[in-house]
């Protein structure tokens, strides 16, 4: 597997320092676990932070801090954020890479899909609290494309199998695709099997035909 479309460095950078919400964090955790080459720049970051600490004049804590800290650690029970789930593929090659296969209640094959339309269907993940962003997991048909559309904020596309063209790019297992206020496309599943994305996003997209439109409010998206 040669994966050729990595994480930004900005949102590598915000999630090794832990800024990003949960939401996000998934799809990175998600991509880190597949791209080796990822993997080494997030501890690259990670081992700056260190540096950044070690080197930083102590600061005093307020009376009570710590015991603060673990009361809120025991309220959010035992299950490690997507930040922390750093695990690569188990031997058995499930489709879904640790954390996801978590969020997600299993692997591909226990994923009960809804019908969206035209090819597509979708299940829509539930990633803690964060309100800004929403994450689904995307099934699409062997040479189905996806509705011309804009976006109204960013998208994180990866793909867990299968591929995906857009223009002259190509997106296969690990690759992920990242798009913003000025990317318009119509991407086109390959007709290597069922291209399986995790999508999030943080605003509806911006469909061009009217039916994709209508239907936008009962399918989420």
């Amino acid at each position: 597997m040669t994966i050729r479309h990595h994480v930004s460095e900005e949102l590598l950078y915000e999630y090794a320092a832990g800024r990003l919400g949960e939401t996000w964090s998934v799809a990175i955790a998600t991509h880190l676990a597949l791209c080796p080459e990822c993997r080494m720049r997030e501890r690259l970051f990670d081992s700056v932070g260190g540096n950044i600490l070690d080197a930083s004049a102590p600061a005093t804590m307020a009376h009570g801090s710590l015991d603060a800290c673990m009361a809120l650690i025991e309220a959010n029970g035992s299950q490690e954020p997507a930040h922390s789930q750093r695990t690569t593929e188990t031997p058995a090659r499930p489709v879904f890479p640790e954390p996801l296969r978590g969020y997600a209640g299993g692997d591909l094959d226990t994923v009960p899909w809804s019908k969206v339309g035209g090819g597509v269907r979708q299940k829509i993940i539930s990633a803690g609290t964060d309100a800004t962003a929403s994450c689904r997991l995307l099934y699409i048909t062997p040479g189905q494309a996806v509705p011309e559309h804009g976006h109204r904020g960013l998208e994180l596309t990866l793909v867990l199998a299968g591929s995906f063209s857009d223009g002259d790019a190509t997106f296969a297992r690990g690759d992920l695709e990242i798009a913003d206020e000025e990317v318009e496309h119509t991407p086109i599943a390959g007709m290597d099997g069922p291209c399986i994305c995790l999508a999030v996003t943080d605003a509806p997209l911006r469909f061009k035909s009217w039916l994709p439109r209508l239907a936008q409010r009962f399918i989420k998206i």
